[in-house]
């Protein structure tokens, strides 16, 4: 059965399994805007480049069974050194305190599912939940029709998480292929600051698809970090759909690093609704054999001076195949805003490729925006200097590419992360490099 009767199937057992249902009437309206729009085809535009019928031909399992037998130590090869961090452990979508570490205080941290289940919280969620996400794709409706596992947090007026939170979502001990739809909720109100890490780790050799939705609201002078680090394995998908909202005088970043996982499509949507607001994505994807990640931003510049960056570097073997699709809106009364946007990509093999595509559609005269991509191979030049000095050409290779990937990382603050990427870097062009 193809996915898309799965899912339509499904849908009302799904309902009988949730204790929360005033958002029966929500999910049901997002299960038949689902199945009249259907997944993205080639035919679409902005899956023009990447196929989606691997996924949706195959068969899943939509309840996954929550029991596991993950051990310390394959838990502990999941971390980054990060004993001075808190972290979020999800298995199977159900939240293990036993595997956590939550040390944060003066915030609202809830499992997702807790979260729809405590009346208390109803008007919060109200208030933001669904309210950025596009109602207009697949994907993201899909998600609000079956949404259950995920966190919900809320940073109060000034207060600053000095530690990161890194989020696990694990699947271990499914038989049967399994689809999760996993759902984030980030409030960081005025003043406030945090930094998340978001990870998604699949154990078992059957095929896992995770559609993710994640809502993130910066108000004034707030701060907020969202750092996704994608290295799963190769039976894995993920689709990703990021919205983040900022008010005045507010930063956020997004950091996308994909280095594992058979398919990736991260989207990521800022939408910025005041004045002097910094928005920053960078990414780095390093990728061989027949992986594809996909990478689809947009910012939309809606008030003046504000700056927006992005900045993302793709290395491929193989045959991988990348895809950068960056747009840059700039809205009439978006006077002095300041947009940069570059992608640049090396193919170290004939069988590799990437379709790039920067954008910018700007109704404002006084700004000051820029684009560009490239796609070459290693400098010979360059690779030539260092071989004469004795490195041997995979060394210099792999020196060439970690500096040509560098600079997406200068503003990762988290010291064991960015070590982490690092040596993510070293595994993938396989040599040993002291950083």
């Amino acid at each position: 059965m193809a996915l898309k009767e799965q899912i339509i199937e499904n849908h009302n057992e799904f309902l009988e399994s949730l204790r929360h249902r005033f958002l029966d009437d929500d999910r049901k309206a997002a299960l038949q805007k689902f199945e009249n729009i259907g997944f993205p085809t080639k035919k679409d535009e902005e899956y023009k480049y990447t196929n989606l019928k691997e996924i949706t031909e195959k068969d899943y399992n939509f309840f996954p069974k929550e029991h596991h037998n993950i051990t310390k130590e394959q838990f502990d090869q999941l971390h980054l050194g990060e004993e001075n961090f808190d972290w979020i452990v999800f298995v199977n979508g159900k939240l293990h305190k036993e595997l956590s570490k939550v040390s944060i205080e003066n915030v609202e941290f809830l499992s997702f599912n807790y979260a729809l289940n405590d009346e208390k919280h109803k008007e919060v969620f109200e208030k933001y939940f669904n309210t950025i996400a596009s109602k207009d794709l697949a994907f993201t409706n899909l998600n609000l029709a079956y949404c259950k596992y995920g966190f919900f947090l809320k940073v109060p007026k000034n207060v600053v998480i000095e530690k990161p939170i890194h989020v696990f979502y694990i699947s271990q001990n499914q038989e049967e292929n399994t689809f999760y739809n996993t759902r984030n909720l980030l409030i960081v109100e005025e003043g406030a600051k945090v930094e998340v890490i978001e990870s998604h780790h699949n154990f078992d050799s059957t095929y896992v698809l995770t559609n993710s939705v994640t809502e993130i609201f910066t108000y004034p002078n707030a701060k907020a970090d969202w750092h996704k680090l994608q290295n799963d394995n190769n039976t894995s998908y993920l689709v990703d759909h990021t919205f983040a909202k900022q008010e005045k005088d507010s930063l956020t970043t997004v950091n996308t690093f994909s280095f594992g996982g058979k398919l990736i499509r991260n989207n990521l949507d800022f939408i910025q609704n005041g004045s002097n607001i910094n928005s920053f994505m960078n990414g780095i994807t390093i990728i061989g054999k027949d992986q594809l990640v996909d990478h689809h931003t947009a910012v939309h510049h809606n008030f003046p001076n504000c700056e927006s960056y992005q900045n993302y570097k793709g290395i491929f073997d193989g045959n991988a195949h990348g895809v950068f699709n960056g747009k840059v809106f700039v809205d009439k009364i978006a006077q002095k805003t300041n947009a940069y946007q570059q992608n640049n990509n090396v193919l170290l093999s004939e069988g590799a490729s990437i379709d790039t595509k920067p954008q910018l559609e700007i109704f404002a005269d006084d700004v000051k925006c820029s684009h560009g991509c490239t796609v070459g191979q290693l400098n010979e030049d360059a690779l030539f200097y260092l071989r004469a000095r004795g490195i041997s050409k995979k060394e210099a290779q792999a020196l060439l590419l970690y500096a040509f990937a560098n600079d997406a990382m200068q503003n990762i603050d988290i010291e064991p992360l960015k070590e982490k990427i690092s040596k993510l870097l070293a595994e993938k062009l396989e040599v040993d490099i002291d950083f």
